[in-house]
């Protein structure tokens, strides 16, 4: 396979740009973990820190927050819709990813992500800071809508794909996928009644678009692991799923952004979901 490059080379920074132009005004270095006290021991300077659960979530139904609640969190932050948010985080971006979807999600189109993460930036010696920042606060526009129908996947959705054979991206560790287990190596179990796999689906665990450094793989690299050998096309609707979507945000953004893959959406509800419905399909595998 000839040399490729990505399909929206901008949408990666370095830490040297983060360097350089965090401080930068129109810029909002975002950080957002799994670990939702990690902010609180050091963080790059000046970042905000958007937490996935309590800024992003709904505290009571399972959905995300309303457009009037996601328009609080960017007003509080000091973000307009014109602001270039770049996020960045623990376990190699997975929460920086799914913290940038959902921003997508309401229609925040200028979004970067820091390439290699938090680690990375620890890795090479940078500095890290306790001190919270403080922005003058803005008025951002409360969004139209959700982009639910053009990014994101139901249950319903990811039903009709199966049963239609269109792709399906199972983003999970192949012990999930094939029904050994129903959570994460070293997680807790989390509820999920059965294993397994949603039928059709094909595993590409989502570590696979990472180098050991924490950052993405270049795009030959990509293009053959979900293009060659996964037989994604262009033209295609596809699904990604894993547990409860933060993972395969982690894949949506590699096919999105880039390889280019322009029909992409997430199942969020994902395993927790699916494992959980009364007659929902499973398959397993050895």
């Amino acid at each position: 396979m000839n040399e490729i490059q990505y399909a929206k080379p901008e949408v990666l920074v370095s830490t040297d740009w983060v360097v350089e132009h965090g401080a930068d005004p129109g810029v909002r270095v975002i950080e957002s973990n799994e670990d939702l006290l990690l902010y609180d021991t050091g963080h790059i300077a000046g970042a905000v820190h958007i937490d996935w659960q309590s800024d992003l979530n709904d505290p009571l139904v399972r959905d995300y927050v309303s457009p009037e609640a996601f328009a609080q969190l960017c007003s509080r932050h000091g973000i307009t819709p014109e602001t270039l948010c770049v996020f960045y985080g623990d376990k190699a971006n997975w929460w920086a990813c799914y913290a940038l979807w959902v921003f997508r999600l309401f229609g925040h189109t200028n979004v970067r992500i820091m390439n290699g993460g938090r680690d990375k930036w620890i890795a090479e010696g940078r500095e890290l800071t306790r001190a919270k920042p403080s922005y003058p606060r803005s008025t951002y526009p409360v969004p139209a809508r959700r982009l639910d129908d053009e990014i994101r996947a139901f249950a319903e959705d990811a039903l009709a794909q199966s049963k239609s054979g269109k792709p399906l991206i199972d983003v999970r560790s192949p012990g999930e996928f094939k029904g050994e287990v129903t959570h994460m190596p070293e997680y807790p179990q989390e509820g999920v009644l059965r294993g397994g796999h949603i039928p059709g689906a094909k595993s590409v665990p989502w570590k696979t678009a990472v180098n050991d450094d924490w950052t993405f793989r270049s795009a030959t690299e990509l293009a053959k692991i979900y293009t060659q050998n996964c037989g994604l096309m262009k033209d295609q609707e596809i699904i990604a799923y894993c547990r409860i979507g933060e993972r395969s945000s982690h894949t949506w953004f590699v096919l999105t952004y880039l390889l280019g893959y322009p029909k992409v959406r997430n199942y969020d509800g994902s395993w927790t979901e699916w494992g959980n419905r009364v007659r929902m399909p499973i398959e397993r595998s050895k």
